[in-house]
C-alpha cells in the first residue's frame, strides 16, 4: 500500500468506528500526512477531498495518491473555506493543531527541541512568529501566553521577550523562556512549550479559524453527514464542546435555576455524546494521543442563521498596533 505514515493519525479506529459506515464524499479538512484520508477511503468512502494550507503536505502525497486515482481530490486552502471547495458532502474530519511531521522539520520553526528559523507558520502566508514578537507590545504577548498557552509566567516572559528581541530561531527564544521559569524536573514538559504552543496559535489564527470551520462543516454537511473533531489541548476541545452544546441544544426543560425555553431543533445530534479518548494500547504505541480527544456529531435538517461566537468560549486577546 502508502508508504510509511510519519504522522500516526490519533483516534483514527475510534473515528472509523463511531462514523460506520463510512460511504459517501468526504472532506479530510487537515489533510497533513493523508493517514485520516486513507483509512476514510479503505473504509469505504466514495472519494475524499483533502485540504491543507501548507502546499508540503500535497508534494509529500505524490508517491502515494495516485493509487486512488479520481477518489482523491486536493486542495490547497484552509479548512474554513471549505465551503468554497465541494457541498453537500457526507461528512467532515478536523485534526487540530500542528502535526508530528511539521514538528519534526526544523525549517518549520514549530519546535524547541530543533534549532531553525521561528516561523511556525502552516502555510506561506501571514507573518513568522519572529515578526509577531517583534511588532507587538508587551501587553499583547503577556495576552498570548497566557490566553493561548495557560502561561503563569506569561507577563515575566513577555517582558522577556521584548527586552532580548528580535529573535531569529527557535533556540534563541527558547533560551530565553528558560531563564523565566525555574528548571523543569524529570518527567515534566519543557519549560517553552506552552509558550511556543500560544505563539503557534496566534500566528496561524487557530481559534478563529477552528471557529469558522465549524460554521463552515455544519453548512456543507447533508442531513445524516457526519462531523469529526480530534483536539490535542484543553482550549481547543472546550471551543469544539461548546459549538457541539450550542448546536446540539433543542432548548425546553428548566430548572429551579433557569426558566424553561422554547424547543427548538439542534442542527446536530451528538454521537456519542460525551468526547471519546484513546485506549491505552494506542498511546502506548503513540505517545501524542495521551491528550488527544474526538467529538462526533451527526447532522440534522435545521438550517439556522449565523453561528453566536459568544457562547464558544475564545481566549480574548486583545488588538496590537500594526498587526
Amino acid at each position: 500500500m502508502a508508504t510509511a505514515d510519519p504522522h500516526i493519525p490519533v483516534l483514527i479506529d475510534a473515528l472509523i468506528e463511531a462514523t460506520a459506515p463510512v460511504s459517501g464524499v468526504w472532506i479530510d479538512g487537515t489533510f497533513g500526512a493523508g493517514g485520516y484520508t486513507r483509512r476514510l477511503l479503505e473504509a469505504g468512502a466514495d472519494q475524499v477531498i483533502g485540504l491543507d494550507r501548507d502546499p508540503m503536505v500535497f508534494e509529500m502525497a505524490q508517491s502515494w495518491a495516485a493509487e486512488y486515482g479520481d477518489r482523491l481530490k486536493m486542495v490547497e486552502t484552509v479548512f474554513s473555506k471549505m465551503d468554497e471547495v465541494s457541498a453537500p458532502v457526507d461528512g467532515v474530519v478536523l485534526d487540530l493543531g500542528v502535526s508530528s511531521m511539521q514538528l519534526d522539520m526544523a525549517e518549520r520553526g514549530f519546535s524547541f527541541m530543533r534549532s531553525g528559523p521561528l516561523d511556525m507558520r502552516m502555510g506561506r502566508d501571514g507573518i513568522t512568529a519572529a515578526e509577531l514578537i517583534d511588532q507587538s507590545d508587551e501587553g499583547h504577548l503577556a495576552d498570548i501566553l497566557h490566553h493561548y498557552g495557560e502561561e503563569r509566567a506569561a507577563r515575566r516572559i513577555a517582558r522577556a521577550l521584548v527586552r532580548d528581541r528580535p529573535f531569529k530561531t527557535t533556540a534563541q527564544l527558547a533560551e530565553t523562556i528558560e531563564k523565566c521559569l525555574p528548571r523543569s524536573k524529570p518527567g515534566q514538559s519543557h519549560p517553552a512549550t506552552r509558550s511556543f504552543q500560544a505563539l503557534r496559535i496566534a500566528v496561524n489564527d487557530e481559534f478563529g479559524e477552528l471557529i469558522r470551520g465549524l460554521a463552515a462543516a455544519e453548512g456543507v454537511l447533508k442531513p445524516g453527514g457526519q462531523l469529526a473533531v480530534v483536539t490535542f489541548h484543553s482550549l481547543e476541545d472546550r471551543v469544539v464542546k461548546r459549538f457541539f452544546t450550542a448546536r446540539s441544544d433543542t432548548g425546553g426543560g428548566g430548572s429551579r435555576y433557569a426558566p424553561e425555553t422554547a424547543a427548538r431543533e439542534a442542527e446536530f445530534i451528538l454521537t456519542p455524546r460525551k468526547a471519546i479518548a484513546p485506549r491505552e494500547d494506542e498511546i502506548a504505541r503513540n505517545p501524542r494521543a495521551r491528550s488527544a480527544r474526538l467529538r462526533v456529531a451527526k447532522r440534522t435538517e435545521k438550517v439556522s442563521g449565523p453561528l453566536d461566537v459568544s457562547k464558544m468560549a475564545l481566549p480574548k486577546i486583545t488588538e496590537t498596533q500594526g498587526l
